[in-house]
């Protein structure tokens, strides 16, 4: 059961419009009318966690090296914008708490993607899951879960350890296709979705999802009419980066 108040979440931030996982795709985003979003995060050397996709730098970050070559604050002095636009030259890093301090703010909901580095998947899944632990306690006790964020991984051991560290902040299963053993790993660490590339996803599937009472959620799905499909399936949600096509009231507007 999808619990959350979104049917469509922006795609790292700003889909398309904006440098995605910075403050800027954040405000791209929101001028669209979104209150949700997917992001991804992963832990710099010190521990510290930033909003960021990649391992290494060179493609939407300024740099050469690995993540973990460097310091949350030495992250934060990139630049994360100049690759998508001179407008967006000088964009920062987003530090994690920051990001996700200014989404409760301003009532954004969030899907946080752990995205461990190698070798980072125990680490990652327990910082992040305390992080947010700490700062939904009140919603947490409250028994607001809607507005408490969801972890999604790729990483079995990383939601191992998030589910060990703050059982209370629920979890997601990211898979880009639905493998045969998707049911136990999703009880192992209990998780409340599975989320799927919808590329691989059939109707059957979906059907089998919901039929093990779990939410469905597609990436990264671009189309109108596809996610129109996907709906019809019995797709709890998605996130696209087309934020021009499909709105934050899909299929409405």
């Amino acid at each position: 059961m999808w619990r959350y108040p979104a049917t469509v979440l922006a795609h790292r931030g700003g889909g398309t419009l904006a440098p995605e996982n910075t403050l800027a795709g954040l405000h791209q985003g929101m001028a669209r009318g979104f209150r949700a979003i997917e992001y991804d995060v992963m832990l710099a050397r010190d521990g510290v966690p930033v909003v960021m996709h990649d391992p290494c730098l060179g493609r939407t970050v300024a740099g050469t090296g690995n993540v973990f070559d460097y310091d949350a604050r030495e992250l934060a002095a990139m630049d994360a914008g100049g690759w998508f636009g001179r407008q967006y030259k000088g964009e920062p890093v987003p530090l994690f708490v920051e990001f996700a301090q200014f989404c409760k703010a301003n009532g954004v909901w969030m899907n946080i993607e752990i995205k461990p580095a190698p070798g980072y998947d125990v680490q990652t899944g327990a910082v992040v899951a305390r992080i947010v632990s700490a700062m939904f306690a009140d919603e947490i006790a409250a028994g607001e879960s809607e507005r408490v964020p969801l972890l999604s991984s790729f990483s079995h051991a990383a939601l191992l350890s998030a589910r060990e560290a703050a059982p209370q902040v629920p979890r997601a299963c990211l898979m880009s296709e639905l493998r045969p053993d998707w049911e136990r790993r999703a009880r192992e660490v209990d998780a409340v979705a599975i989320h799927a590339n919808h590329r691989h996803l059939t109707a059957g599937q979906a059907a089998q999802v919901k039929a093990a009472e779990l939410a469905l959620f597609c990436y990264t799905v671009n189309d109108p009419a596809r996610a129109r499909e996907l709906l019809g399936w019995g797709v709890d949600a998605f996130c696209t980066d087309r934020i021009d096509l499909i709105g934050p009231g899909f299929p409405i507007g």
